[in-house]
């Protein structure tokens, strides 16, 4: 009986363990996504990424129409929650299925309390709670999304300003270089040429190109990209070398990056301190110190 409880508590742990992964991972590795990407023929599209698309695309539909119950259809996302905006989400109807998602998120979790009998410890506080926690989580799920594309446009910066200080220094114009560059690398990372794609439609439309790249800055939330876009903007406002400066900010960069890696290298040791003493010294005790703790005892019963 004790061992079948003990492989019943294991295997739970262990599913848990694998739901956490999962569930947190956000799906598959970035470099399953670049491979897949990149082996992936011109033109051609997976069946599974189009019913994912057509999928995303109803979900979002019905949470928007649910969402236009308690808010303006033509709320603009950047004046309602500029958050979508640095989270990729641009469409007008983002903010109602936001305002949606939290909604059916409070009754989901008022649901789940009624229906299994929890509330009766505390009618009064645990609905409440459940209130207050339907309506964090959509905001969590949306600030870690924000930190994933954050960290794939920082990720993804290096070879964007590589191919740009060539493409400058071959005597293209900073207009002609982000548009070439949106182009070469819309495969290996569509997050930054899709903002090189929308600096392009906004000088277009009208907007100076100071702002158009403070606006790059503003939405994106990066600071490698906000220290590019003050460099970019010294340089056109004092008529320096545009190349030059973005040669001098890459290796700057670069730097940025080694010193960034140390960093979390420096920190490996502290973070191994818990799973050290929680998991992997009591298990070192067991194995050394059990032998002779079982002869001591063993030796001592004999001597009574």
């Amino acid at each position: 009986m004790p061992a079948s409880i003990i492989i019943v508590i294991f295997g739970s742990i262990v599913i848990i363990a694998l739901a956490l992964t999962y569930a947190l991972s956000g799906g598959a590795m970035p470099v399953t996504k670049r491979l897949g990407r990149l082996w992936q023929p011109a033109g051609s599209t997976p069946a599974n990424v189009g019913f994912r698309q057509a999928q995303r695309q109803a979900t979002g539909k019905a949470l928007a129409w649910l969402g236009n119950l308690f808010t303006s259809p033509r709320t603009p996302v950047a004046e309602a929650d500029p958050r979508l905006i640095m989270a990729g989400f641009r469409r007008p109807e983002a903010v109602s299925a936001l305002r949606a998602a939290k909604v059916i998120t409070i009754l989901g979790l008022e649901a789940l309390i009624y229906f299994t009998g929890f509330y009766q410890n505390n009618p009064v506080i645990l609905p409440l709670v459940a209130a207050a926690a339907g309506y964090i989580l959509p905001d969590m799920w949306v600030s870690r999304r924000i930190k994933a594309r954050q960290q794939t446009l920082r990720l993804s910066l290096p070879d964007a300003l590589d191919l740009l200080v060539i493409c400058m220094e071959a005597g293209l114009g900073l207009d002609q270089a982000l548009l070439y560059v949106s182009q070469e690398l819309r495969i290996a990372h569509p997050e930054l040429c899709e903002e090189f794609d929308m600096v392009n439609a906004e000088m277009h439309v009208g907007k100076t190109r100071i702002d158009a790249l403070r606006s790059l800055a503003t939405r994106t939330g990066v600071e490698d990209l906000q220290a590019l876009v003050a460099t970019l903007v010294q340089t056109d406002r004092f008529g320096t070398s545009v190349a030059q400066s973005l040669r001098i900010h890459s290796d700057d960069l670069r730097v940025k990056r080694r010193q960034r890696a140390e960093e979390l290298a420096a920190k490996t040791t502290v973070k191994m301190v818990f799973p050290l003493v929680l998991f992997i010294f009591p298990a070192l005790f067991v194995v050394i110190l059990g032998p002779a703790v079982i002869t001591m005892l063993h030796t001592f019963s004999q001597l009574k």
